[in-house]
């Protein structure tokens, strides 16, 4: 059991650290959301079938079956999470977006324990209260800045996100990945229908693609993935890391510099996942040791 969670983890952990670019490349660009997103949608729904082909070859149309309705649900899901943070970026700053996002865990606990009667353990009860205190810092430094549009995204993105992963995470044997291609697919035709299927400049072009062929499809997939493992609420929780370095890297490069408590929140949010880790790989090695 405790392989199981670490292996879940560490899934969670590598897929956050291939989406940390997303919030800096969604800013970096110039074109118009809607066209964002249809290209967004268009080359994720190709990088995911090709991903999934490689894994299952014959066998990935029986598992796209296999998922059933609560893959359906997890496809528009994505679509709609991914609809709310992209259209958060371009309409706020990009810490308010990431700072709302934090949600995420309390909402997927909540949800997991309404919905599936699946409770956490308190330590980890206390690493999301902690999180989620760092990330009130976070919030109190970005206050009053951006769009209300961008804001209310934001909130849509972190409510669908942990309601896909709790959907995932009740069908732990069925890969819900292979469903993320038809919510691209969604994407790319919602924004096609509103006018987003527009050539964007070259410049655009490289850093979409880039965006959208080698980081977000690894990490969608795996973070995906991570429920198999994990509570759906402790995979929200590994996404917090994207708050700090997502923040971090469009500071660096944007020069939106975050306020003192914004820097004091992130330090609390990376902290307590930090020591989160360390704790769940110290207990892997006692149990380890018992069984031997």
């Amino acid at each position: 059991m405790q392989t199981t969670r670490i292996k879940g983890l560490t899934i969670a952990a590598l897929g956050v650290l291939f989406i940390v670019p997303d919030a800096l490349l969604v800013k970096i660009t110039s074109v118009d959301p809607v066209v964002f997103l249809f290209w967004r949608g268009l080359l994720l729904a190709l990088s995911f079938f090709v991903i999934s082909w490689a894994r299952y070859r014959s066998r990935l149309v029986p598992e796209i079956r296999k998922c059933g309705r609560k893959g359906l649900f997890c496809a528009g899901a994505f679509a709609i999470s991914t609809l709310g943070f992209v259209v958060g970026m371009k309409n706020t700053a990009a810490g308010n977006v990431l700072v709302i996002l934090n949600t995420a865990p309390v909402i997927a606990a909540v949800i997991a324990w309404a919905v599936w009667k699946e409770t956490l353990p308190l330590r980890t009860w206390v690493v999301i209260l902690v999180c989620v205190t760092g990330a009130t810092f976070m919030a109190v430094g970005e206050f009053g800045k951006g769009d209300p549009l961008g804001l209310l995204m934001a909130v849509v993105a972190a409510t669908a996100l942990a309601s896909n992963l709790n959907v995932a995470r009740s069908q732990p044997d069925s890969d819900m990945s292979v469903m993320l291609m038809f919510g691209a697919l969604v994407l790319a035709a919602v924004a096609a229908l509103f006018g987003g299927a527009q050539m964007p400049s070259g410049r655009d072009v490289f850093f979409i693609a880039l965006l959208c062929l080698v980081f977000l499809p690894t990490a969608c997939i795996l973070i995906q993935i991570g429920p198999r493992y994990i509570p759906a609420a402790e995979v929200s929780l590994m996404l917090l890391l994207e708050t700090v370095f997502g923040s971090f890297l469009v500071w660096l490069f944007l020069g939106e510099v975050p306020p003192n408590l914004s820097l004091v929140g992130g330090v609390i949010v990376f902290s307590a996942l930090a020591v989160h880790g360390w704790t769940e790989v110290s207990r892997y090695r006692k149990a380890r040791l018992l069984v031997d």
